[in-house]
């Protein structure tokens, strides 16, 4: 039995041994600077793959899920911030000092700078979908992404990763998404090895998207009948996407279109939505004009709705344009009929909460069995 146990603590030793062995797979050298990037330890969030990571609109709705991949494999994780309480969640993605937030605002080039100073990648995810008095779409999406593209390429960064939207043209009717393909421009001319990533309009917990067409409960609001085609992302592919292009070779310099597997009209979205939630309270189509005019109205009130150019945006179908996709990153995208229900449960009433999804039951009557024993 001692023999045994000995025999143990030799093969435990052996394989802490083996696992803060460094092998050739382990080491990186950038192509640009020629820095070296050793992994240590066996995998996970408490070893380390070797990189120091910012990333710029981290407490966003994509920052979460980018971030959480990121520390999987115990990556440095810079976390810019504006507010404090807007990172916190952030903290425990991570293991014990794994995630470091800094303050920063962006007319303040010290502070992004000291962000960025230590990196070898940088994500910028900053934007808006709607303008403040503070912040234009022009300061957020072009005047932020060129000095961070400055600041980035002064310090030598490997990568820099920088997030668009899809359809973003110079002559897009949409501001928001002028000045994205504005922003595309001027960071490609500063640091050329940039990587450009155009998603469509992403969806998921807590999403603007899917959660806002359901917003109505059960009574779809089509502007112009609904016709615009979309197709919708899932923000997890999406993350994932962003972090193959960490270390993806195959991914710099490119620009990559990420959009979802199925292309849906607006109108068929929200007949989708109401066989998921079993509502129905009828269908209402609203003009263009009506729908901009009531949306400057309700950009008046003091916290934030449907914006005029987020009405815009409502009437650009999605169009490929021929650069990479998922595919080349060998992602297959998620189906919103799949796993669209896990989002859009909480619309559903009590009745009908833990109901599987089944096509056609719109608004039938609940029956109720009750038995005595």
């Amino acid at each position: 039995m001692i023999a045994g146990i000995n025999l143990a603590k030799q093969f435990k030793q052996a394989a802490a041994g083996l696992a803060q062995k460094r092998f050739a797979h382990d080491l990186i050298v950038s192509p640009k600077t020629g820095r070296t990037i050793i992994r240590t330890g066996g995998g996970g969030r408490s070893s380390s793959n070797g990189h120091v990571v910012t990333v710029f609109g981290c407490t966003g709705f994509l920052g979460r899920y980018l971030i959480n991949r990121l520390a999987r494999e115990g990556a440095h994780i810079i976390v810019p911030y504006r507010d404090e309480d807007d990172m916190r969640h952030l903290k425990v993605m991570g293991d014990l000092g794994k995630i470091v937030p800094m303050e920063i605002h962006l007319r303040n080039k010290d502070s992004l700078e000291a962000a960025i100073r230590h990196s070898d990648t940088v994500y910028n995810l900053l934007g808006r979908d709607y303008e403040t008095r503070n912040f234009s779409f022009a300061d957020v999406h072009v005047e932020a992404a060129g000095v961070l593209a400055e600041l980035a390429q002064k310090h030598e960064v490997d990568r820099f990763i920088q997030i668009s939207a899809m359809n973003a043209t110079l002559d897009s009717p949409s501001k928001f998404l002028s000045t994205k393909a504005e922003g595309e421009q001027l960071v490609r001319s500063i640091f050329p090895s940039a990587t450009v990533v155009r998603p469509s309009f992403m969806y998921g917990q807590e999403d603007r998207f899917l959660a806002r067409l359901a917003m109505s409960r059960g009574l779809s609001v089509r502007i112009n009948g609904g016709a615009t085609k979309v197709r919708p992302v899932n923000v997890s592919d999406v993350a994932s996407a962003m972090h193959q292009m960490l270390d993806g070779k195959n991914t710099i310099g490119e620009t990559f279109e990420l959009v979802g597997d199925k292309e849906y009209t607006y109108k068929e979205l929200l007949d989708y939505i109401k066989e998921t939630t079993n509502l129905d309270y009828g269908d209402i189509n609203v003009p263009k004009p009506i729908a901009s005019l009531m949306a400057k109205a309700m950009n008046l009130l003091p916290w934030q709705t449907l914006g005029a150019d987020e009405v815009e945006r409502m009437m650009i179908d999605d169009k490929l344009t021929g650069v990479k996709t998922f595919e080349d990153l060998e992602i297959e995208p998620t189906s919103l009929e799949i796993t669209g229900i896990q989002y859009l449960r909480r619309f559903r009433t009590n009745l009908y909460n833990d109901e599987p999804l089944k096509k056609g039951t719109v608004h039938k009557k609940k029956v109720f069995h009750t038995s005595y024993l």
